[in-house]
């Protein structure tokens, strides 16, 4: 029975080191993908659109605001109130429709590269599983403390190709 833990507790270390661990760099792979050049593309015209809208709304709460200077003092105190929250509701939906356009522009953002970044996973399992890899991991997240570049296999490329990266 000695004899049989012994050779097991042997084969341990010549089992672990049968293992193969692999590693990849995101960050080298999402930019490069054309994926990623259209989404940027799409949040950048979005951008460009709500920046457009504000700039009209900014103008017409400018011209409001000036033509109500001008005629502040000859105005009947109901109209001079009313002109007042008039500018202020445009005030208001100028800030409402910023913050809008920012949400809107978040969440398009994290739409369009969630399923980018699935699609990298989805490379990195086939990688994974076609080349029988213990463990990929990402380096350019700084999450992993130490990653032995030399006893693990850099699977980069293999990852750009699966994605369509020549």
């Amino acid at each position: 029975m000695k004899k049989i833990l012994i050779a097991i507790m042997m084969m341990v270390p010549m089992a672990l080191s049968a293992q193969k661990f692999a590693h990849f760099n995101s960050a080298d792979i999402i930019p490069n993908m054309k994926e990623y050049t259209k989404a940027q593309e799409e949040i950048q015209a979005m951008a460009k659109q709500y920046e457009a809208d504000m700039k009209l709304m900014q103008d017409e709460f400018q011209k409001k605001y000036e033509e109500y200077q001008k005629e502040q003092a000859n105005l009947l105190d109901n109209v001079r109130q009313r002109r007042e929250a008039e500018l202020q509701d445009l005030q208001q939906r100028m800030q409402q429709s910023y913050e809008d356009n920012q949400r809107a522009l978040g969440q398009a953002q994290q739409e369009k590269i969630g399923a980018i970044q699935e699609q990298v996973l989805a490379a990195v399992k086939k990688v994974g599983e076609g080349g029988g890899y213990v463990y990929i991991v990402d380096t350019s997240t700084g999450a992993i403390p130490f990653i032995n570049t030399q006893l693990s296999t850099d699977v980069t490329d293999q990852i750009k190709k699966e994605v369509g990266i020549q």
